[in-house]
């Protein structure tokens, strides 16, 4: 009787856990179906791009002619960024 048991116990775990992955994907299917589209890029975005893009050739160029007055690069971007967000408004 205990043999039975037992049998009847191991093939319901064998039969039960596939059916067990699948619903498990089926779950992560949907949660990945569901995610939403990335955005486009905001204007603001593409601004602060080109203002960094623009100090950075100026970083290079004062830099190359020694007139960094010992700035480092986060200090003369802040700078650099202030300055061009003023002369755009």
């Amino acid at each position: 009787m205990l043999k039975f048991i037992c049998s009847a116990l191991v093939a319901t775990a064998l039969v039960a856990a596939p059916v067990i992955s699948v619903q498990a994907e089926e779950k992560k299917s949907t949660t990945e179906t569901a995610k939403p589209k990335k955005k486009g890029i905001t204007a603001a975005v593409k601004a602060a791009r080109e203002r960094q893009k623009q100090c950075g050739v100026e970083w290079k160029e004062a830099k190359a002619a020694g007139q960094t007055k010992g700035q480092t690069w986060p200090k003369f971007w802040s700078a650099c960024n202030k300055r061009l967000k003023a002369k755009s408004a």
